[in-house]
């Protein structure tokens, strides 16, 4: 069964996601891949993730697909108008490419090419939009298609942003546009994530929920300061000061987090950001 079928059946999927090389050296990325064969459903490849340039998002699921793993494709506003988006949704699709998580995009500012020229011709919703209309046969221009390609269309929403109304405003328009399944951003408090969803239960879509692996308490503190709708709790930043092996503890709050949320969501997508080798040792902690 593809990513679609195993969420359709109610089974709890587990994805995760890879960072193309700075570069065109692919054996890192290769190496990741192959740790996580048989333990996750499908990978992302991040777009550009934080608005560095990297190897592309399309590159990397056509090198998952050779090396036998779905891939997840990740496509982000930020970098192209509707004119190459619509081209890459096309490209990606004859490559055999069906699962697509829109995303608006980080700005430029935060990467390492700060004077780029940001594009946003669109937004995750219109992009939405635009893959529904390749499907039905025609194109933002209202041209039609030479054949139709079928996608799998995902979302990202912010389950514990200060303010959940706008983010479940905006989920509902994702929906409504035709998102089939969303990927959350980070989640570290169980509790806010049961409230987060029920208060979206009428919209029935697989939500997964986002697990991102803490490597320091550092870190922890710097997205607290940095990153919109993230929080981490004043208690889990303590147990990663106390630690004597950091990354061990930040695999175990991994665990200890998916397993405080798997009743409540249909899967969990899980963010290492750098450090992949380790997404097997969380699976299997969290008795996945």
């Amino acid at each position: 069964m593809n990513l679609r079928e195993k969420l359709a059946s109610g089974r709890f999927v587990v994805t995760c996601e890879v960072g193309p090389p700075k570069g065109v050296n692919v054996s890192d990325m290769q190496r990741s891949a192959e740790g996580v064969r048989g333990k996750v459903d499908a990978v992302n490849v991040t777009d550009q993730q934080s608005s560095v340039m990297r190897l592309g998002s399309l590159a990397g699921c056509c090198l998952l697909r050779q090396w036998g793993i779905e891939p997840v494709l990740q496509m982000t506003c930020r970098d192209r108008n509707r004119i190459a988006l619509q081209s890459d949704l096309l490209s990606a699709y004859v490559l055999g490419i069906e699962n697509v998580l829109c995303l608006t995009g980080d700005y430029v500012t935060l990467g390492d090419h700060p004077e780029a020229k940001p594009v946003f011709d669109l937004d995750s919703v219109s992009l939405i939009e635009a893959a529904r209309g390749l499907e039905k046969g025609h194109d933002l221009a209202g041209k039609e298609l030479k054949g139709s390609p079928r996608f799998f269309i995902g979302a990202c929403v912010t389950p514990e942003a200060d303010l959940l109304e706008p983010q479940i405003m905006k989920m509902e328009k994702k929906v409504e546009a035709g998102a089939q399944f969303f990927q959350t951003q980070a989640v570290y408090d169980a509790k806010k994530f049961a409230d987060f969803m029920s208060m979206v239960q009428h919209l029935r879509v697989p939500i997964l929920g986002g697990i991102v692996v803490l490597r320091s308490a550092a870190m922890a503190r710097y997205m607290n300061e940095k990153a919109a709708g993230i929080r981490v709790p004043e208690k889990l930043i303590d147990e990663m000061d106390k630690a004597d092996d950091k990354v061990a503890k930040g695999v175990e709050i991994a665990a200890r987090t998916i397993r405080e949320i798997k009743d409540l969501c249909q899967g969990v997508h899980i963010m290492t950001i750098g450090m992949e080798k380790r997404i097997s040792d969380i699976i299997d902690a969290a008795g996945l």
